[in-house]
This record gives structure tokens, sequence and C-alpha cells, in this order.
């Protein structure tokens, strides 16, 4: 896959559908939120210029007839406004306050959302997983992406209604002059030459502002272009506590290793093009500012306005070319951020070419369901190398299939092409005599129920663990906590005097997250995700090395039941315990991608040349010389 990992150049329609794309995704992320940012951003604007406006009037009285009645009225006004305009703008503030809260934790849910309708092969795709590592990166460091366009938005916002309520203000100044003759510069500073340069210089201002954000942006951007690896280097790092770091003293190797990285090179290159850029912007503004302080000060000498108005018109100027010169640099900083929104939404779009079908897989009462391999071949994208050649078998339901061989023959893929994770290169596999792609994909996926090796077992109750759901049937749920062998545990927890909750299926797992939670062994684990599968019931159950991590003694116990935790199932399981496989109807051994063996345990031993024998008797010899 390609990636776009540079800005480019984009037009400015381009420029504004990546931030108004990024607009809507913060709106449905934070419902409301723009609504309330609007109407907060205009209150809180108004206040200091409807202050400012009122106290200038309120010094014009003074410094004039001083009319007691009307100074009193203008006093009045101001207090009363002002505590209206504090007060709801308090409230609204509240009100926006809530809808953005716990921003990052929308924007995760809003990513694993997005990445639930990602084809499979992506996310096991390294240059798609370093991609995803990118795009946090450059959220950790600088709020990159969408908190930036919320960020940079409300800033742009507040700036712009700066703007227009200065301007609004600065308009009769500019085009006020002092009556009588003037000569020199006086001459030039009461002619309309005089407020158009100072326009001009505004707008100069503005363009140097964005400029400077996005020479910085830039440059900020290649510091950073090493952190995504720098930081998954680090979490893996910050993986590695446990007993391995106590009994082989890893910790000292780990923290001379991360010691290195408490002062990286990219965070001093970020800090100096801050400092540098960030003082240019300052002695700008400065710049203009005494320009614009001349220029008023000149206009209230020669008498254009009173005292009372030169302060009004020189705050006004000044919160003018402030938010001219803001907005600029926020308009600079949304652009510079489209870098990083184009990669999240490259991401976000990644396309899905999975065929989807259209047939609905008939519900059959007697499950009779048959799945052929029929002469599959299979390699993973972007790589020339066959994991699977040429693979034909078949199994119909209440069959039980072992699939072995050594690490690398292809097993696992096979259960992943079975369960249409991916779709063959080469060949077909077909159910009940119609290729699976033609079926819908959820009602195909809806026939297997899965334990792989790297199962997740959530923080949540054990109930919601086993049934994936909040509703969930309790009786039947214990029912399969029993069957997979976690009855005398279940009992245990049950009986527990010192918990809290005696409903041992409300309790959480992991005490990462609950004290009360259920800590279990990683046999138990192993236990509480069969009985999940167990839970939905499906026709084809399969089960990557289910018994891993279980001792000998519940191994065998299992395995004895075995037939009654998939009675009417075809039920696929991947073991490197040949031991498990006198319990199988058929075995299929696979060798370097290919299916070389296939039948009954006793019928493949007996083939001495033959490739189950030589697995067989190469772990039987550890046991019979015991």
């Amino acid at each position: 896959m390609k990636w776009n990992d540079e800005a480019g150049k984009r037009t400015f329609r381009e420029e504004w559908g990546l931030i108004w794309r990024g607009i809507k995704i913060v709106n449905e992320m934070l419902p409301h939120f723009w609504l309330y940012q609007v109407l907060c951003t205009f209150t809180q604007t108004l206040f200091p210029y409807f202050a400012l406006y009122l106290s200038a009037q309120m010094v014009n009285e003074l410094a004039g007839d001083c009319d007691y009645k009307r100074l009193l009225r203008l006093a009045g006004i101001a207090v009363l406004g002002g505590l209206v305009l504090s007060i709801v703008g308090r409230l609204l503030q509240s009100r926006r306050d809530l809808c953005e809260a716990f921003m990052y934790q929308r924007q995760d849910v809003y990513m694993a959302d997005a990445q639930n309708d990602f084809q499979y092969e992506h996310l096991e795709d390294p240059d798609v997983v370093l991609r995803r590592a990118k795009i946090q990166a450059g959220i950790n460091a600088t709020g990159a992406g969408l908190p930036q366009v919320k960020w940079q938005c409300c800033f742009l916002l507040n700036d712009f209604m700066g703007v227009v309520f200065s301007a609004s203000l600065m308009a009769s100044m500019l085009i006020m002059t002092a009556k009588g003759e003037h000569t020199g510069v006086f001459a030039f500073i009461n002619s309309p030459t005089s407020s158009v340069l100072i326009m001009v210089l505004i707008l100069i201002s503005a363009v140097c502002s964005v400029r400077i954000a996005a020479v910085r942006g830039e440059k900020q951007q290649k510091a950073l272009g090493g952190l995504a690896k720098e930081n998954t280097r680090l979490s893996v790092f910050n993986r590695l506590w446990g007993t391995d770091m106590i009994v082989f003293r890893l910790d000292d190797l780990v923290l001379k290793e991360l010691r290195k990285h408490l002062r990286p090179k990219w965070l001093e290159e970020i800090q100096k093009v801050t400092i540098k850029y960030h003082f240019l912007s300052i002695l700008l503004n400065a710049a203009l500012n005494l320009c614009i302080f001349l220029f008023v000060a000149a206009k209230a000498f020669i008498g254009a306005f009173g005292i009372g108005s030169f302060v009004l018109y020189q705050g006004t100027t000044q919160r003018f070319v402030t938010s001219v010169s803001n907005a600029a640099a926020d308009i600079g900083r949304l652009t510079d951020n489209n870098r990083y929104l184009a990669l999240l939404f490259e991401y976000l779009d990644l396309p899905n070419d999975m065929y989807q079908g259209t047939l609905v897989v008939e519900k059959r009462d007697d499950i009779d369901y048959e799945i052929e391999f029929r002469d599959v071949s299979f390699r993973y994208p972007r790589t020339d190398e066959w994991v699977l050649r040429h693979v034909s078998m078949k199994f119909k339901i209440g069959d039980r299939l072992a699939i072995v061989g050594e690490n690398g023959s292809g097993k696992t893929t096979f259960i992943k092409l079975l369960c249409r994770l991916y779709d063959p290169t080469e060949g077909k596999i077909l159910l009940n005599g119609i290729d699976i792609t033609r079926y819908r994909y959820d009602e195909y996926m809806a026939l297997f129920s899965v334990v792989f090796q790297d199962y997740k077992i959530l923080g949540f109750p054990l109930g919601e663990n086993v049934a994936v759901s909040q509703n969930y049937d309790e009786t039947y749920v214990r029912d399969c906590l029993i069957r997979a062998g976690f009855g005398d545990k279940l009992a245990s927890l049950d009986n527990d005097p010192s918990a809290k909750e005696k409903n041992s299926l409300r309790r959480a797992l992991w005490r990462n997250y609950d004290a009360e939670a259920i800590e279990l062994s990683g046999g138990e684990w192993q236990k509480v995700a069969l009985a999940r599968a167990l839970y939905k019931d499906a026709p084809f159950v399969v089960l990557d090395e289910p018994t891993a991590a279980l001792d000998p003694i519940a191994e065998a116990a299992v395995y004895e039941d075995f037939n009654k935790l998939t009675e009417n199932k075809t039920s696929v399981f991947i073991s490197h315990r040949l031991s498990s496989c006198r319990f199988c109807d058929s075995i299929a051994v696979f060798d370097h991608g290919q299916l070389i063996q296939q039948g009954a345990h006793d019928m493949l031993v007996a083939d001495a040349d033959g490739k189950y024998s030589q697995l067989w008797h190469a772990q039987a010899q550890y046991y019979e010389g015991a």
C-alpha cells in the first residue's frame, strides 16, 4: 500500500475540504459542541468591547458637559449589561465544557468503531500499524489531527468575532478627520491615505503571520519524523516489567535505554523552532502596534476625537491587530494541520476490497453444512511467498478435524481462510457447494465460534465476557462455563465469603480496573474463552491450541468431554500436542503450506515414512523415556 506522507500541493478547495470533514467528525464525537462554542464565543468576545465602549463614553462625558443623569445611565448599563453577559457566558461555557469532556477518549472510541469495519488484512499490515502509530504520535505530541481542528477552529472563531467587533468600532475612527487646516505629517494623518496605509500594514502583518505559522509547522513536522517508531519502542519497554526483570536483572538494561529518550532530539528541535518563530511573531506585532499607537495618538492630538474616544480606539485598534494576526496564524496552523488530517483520513478510508455477497446462509434444522477447500492457494498481500499451495479437502457437520504440522506449515492461515479473514489467492472455498464469497459476510461469520491463541478477555464482568453482551442468559452462561471445565472455580467464586458481590458472573475480571475483580490463572482464562465460543452456539467451533495453558489433568478432562462440548457441531482445532489428535475423526497434516496427509490417527501412525508418524514418535520418546 502506498502512503502519501508529504503535504504536497493542495488547492484551496482541497484544504478546506479536509478542515470541513474534520469539523464534521468533531461534531459527531461532540454533539452540540459547535453551537455552544459559537454562542459562548459571541458573549465572551462582546463583553470587553461592551465595557470598553461604555467606559469611553463615560470618559467623554466627564471631559465634556458632564451630564450626571446620562453618566449614571451609562454606568448602570455597563454594570447590569456586564453582569448579564458574564452570567450568560458562564452558563454557555459550562455547557460547552460538558460537550467537549473526554475529547481524547471519544476520539479513541471513534477510531475503534471505524477500525471495526476494516478489512482484516489491514490490521496485520505493518505499514498500516506504523501509520496508526504515526497518527497517535502526532496526537500525543501536539494534539495534531482532530484535536487541533477543534482548538484552532475555536481560536479562529474567537479571533474572527474579535475582528468583527473591533472593525465595527475602528471604522468610525479611520474616517474621522479633524477640522481646520493641518500641515506636514499631521495633514497626512488627517487624510484618507493614512488610513489606507494602516490597513495595508495590517494586511502585511497577517500574511507574515500565516507564513510564520506554515514554516513553523513544516519544521515541527520534520522534527517529529521519527517519533512514531520511538513511541512504539518505548511502549515495548514499558510492557517488559515483570518476573523476568527481576530474575535476569533486565531493569538495568531497560532503564539505561529509557534514559536515552528522556530528552529526545526531536523535542529540542521543536523547542528551538517554537521559540524562534514565536519571537518573530512578537516582534512583528510590536512594530505594528507601535505604528497604530502613533497613528491614533496623532489623530487625537489634532482633535479628530476626544480623550475617551482615544482610549476606545487605541484599545480597539490593538485588539483588531491582535485578532487579525491571530486569525491569520490560526488559518496557517489549520492548513498545516491538514497534513495530519490527510494521514488520518487516508487511514480511515482504507478500502475494503473483500467482496460482500448477498446470499443468506440457509438456516437448516439438521444443521447439515459441508465445507470444501477446492485447490486453494494463498499468499499474503505484498509478498511473493506461497503460504498454502493447492489445498483440497472436505469436512461435514459433526466432523472433528485436527490440523497439525510444524511451525510455519500454514495451519493458522488455513483457519483464517476458513473464517474468511482472507480470501484465497487461487481456488475456492465452498459452503454446501456455493463459493463463500457469495454469502453475506455477517451471515457466514455467524457460523463460527473461534478461540484463537491471542484471545482477549476484557475487564468486564465474567458473564459479559462469556456472552459478549450486557444482556445474557445467566443459566446458559453458567452451563457453558461448567462445560468448559470452569465449574469448580465458578462454585468457589460464588461461595467466596470475602466478596461483596456474591454473584460471580457480575464480578469484573482484571484487578487493573477493579480491586474486587477476579484474578484467574492462564488455564482458567482459556476456559473462559472456550465458554465464550460455546455460548455463541455456532455450527463450527474452531480452536487454536485450546489446551496450551492447561495442565495435563485439565487437558485430559477437556478431551474426554470434547465430544460433549462439540456435540452436533463441526470442530476444527490446531494442536502441537499430537496426543489430542486421537479424539478426532480426521487429522490433516500440513508441511510447507501443503496438505500432505489426511486420515485417522491409527492410520497415520502406521505410515512409518509419513510426516505424522515422525512427529508422533518425536513427541512420544520424551514420555517413553520418562
